[in-house]
């Protein structure tokens, strides 16, 4: 149900709340995909089960958590008395690695501890070894002693247990980085762990970098772009048709010094422009008002050109040709263009690449 990109969504919702919870001085201590109702339709998320909630030094977990979820750290050491200092225990750390898990499971369909290495012929020893002090991130770039071995698993579960034809990078760069801060760096080391917060921020910064498939038949409809010249779907291996702009954001540091903001805005037909990306002192989270949701310009290919429908920005500016482009103009967008988004403290600039050149 529901299309790759409204997974996204889903999944920048189970972040929100998190948020919300650890905001609070909260834990949820058993986060999974039993405690989080999703609908991929209308790509909406609650979660649920909240009675478990962990209030350090007032209320303390009563379940280790579920299964796939359950932090390494818990895990080897449950044998342990529950008074025994060394015995770790849910906690708001040990709910950012089922959240990394959760995100993982519901953008590839699997399991990023469950692959082929067997530590253990006692089944019930090698779940606990692999899932607690040996866990390994089966696409581990240094070690892929625990890839999935495709002649161990059922075909239904094709292609998404491939780890070659659909690997984790497909995610993007911004997600890619923070799946190993979570499985490498923080998945024995719980304060490497990425937050919520972070997640959040990493799962919208995505969204910019997708584009629709051309193919009407692919499955997914969506994908990220992987910063090639000759972008293609991962999933139906569509390529893309025609040029594509790509529009790299950047900010005004000090006067007459811009730096890049390492967030990039990917163009398609009916394209939006936010005020998240014209001002960059609008935050794209929860609090944003009703006004702010209201696109302030779109993107459209007209007359074999893209350009940029200016609809409610006051000071949009052609920097290259020195050009206002008022209200209910267009400006064409071509590699290397300059374009002023605003004015206002926070103001953007972006500058225009042109990907897929013939």
């Amino acid at each position: 149900m529901g299309n790759w990109l409204n997974y996204f969504q889903i999944n920048v919702n189970i972040a929100r709340g998190v948020k919300r919870l650890h905001s609070a001085g909260l834990a949820h201590s058993d986060l999974s995909y039993k405690n989080v109702l999703v609908d991929p339709v209308s790509k909406s998320a609650a979660i649920i089960d909240i009675d478990g909630l962990v209030v350090p030094g007032i209320f303390p977990p009563d379940v280790i958590g579920t299964a796939d979820f359950i932090a390494p750290e818990v895990l080897s050491t449950k044998h342990l008395n529950i008074k025994d200092p060394n015995r770790k225990l849910p906690n708001r750390l040990t709910d950012l690695h089922a959240l990394a898990v959760m995100i993982y499971m519901y953008l590839l369909y699997r399991h990023p501890l469950k692959g082929g290495k067997v530590h253990d012929l006692d089944t019930e020893k090698d779940d606990l070894l692999s899932m607690g002090e040996k866990a390994l991130f089966i696409e581990h770039p240094l070690d892929s002693s625990n890839r999935i071995k495709l002649s161990q698993i059922n075909p239904k579960e094709l292609p998404w247990a491939d780890v070659t034809k659909l690997p984790y990078t497909i995610t993007g760069p911004y997600l890619k980085s923070l799946f190993d801060k979570a499985f490498i760096d923080g998945l024995h080391t719980p304060s490497h762990r990425p937050t919520a917060n972070e997640w959040e921020d990493a799962l919208l910064k995505t969204t910019d970098l997708m584009q629709p498939c051309s193919n009407t038949s692919c499955e997914q409809k969506w994908y990220v772009f992987d910063n090639s010249n000759k972008p293609k779907c991962p999933f139906c291996g569509t390529p893309h048709p025609g040029t594509l702009p790509v529009l790299d954001l950047y900010y005004q540091f000090k006067p007459t010094v811009w730096k890049p903001e390492n967030h990039r805005l990917m163009v398609y037909n009916n394209q939006y422009l936010f005020e998240w990306h014209v001002n960059r002192n609008v935050i794209r989270n929860e609090k944003l008002t009703a006004e702010q949701k209201v696109p302030v310009g779109y993107f459209t290919f007209f007359n074999n050109k893209w350009v940029l429908v200016n609809q409610k920005l006051t000071s949009l500016k052609d920097v290259t040709d020195d050009k206002e482009i008022p209200i209910g103009t267009m400006v064409e967008l071509t590699d290397g263009k300059k374009i002023l988004l605003s004015r206002e403290d926070g103001g953007r600039v972006v500058v225009i690449t042109m990907a897929n050149k013939y």
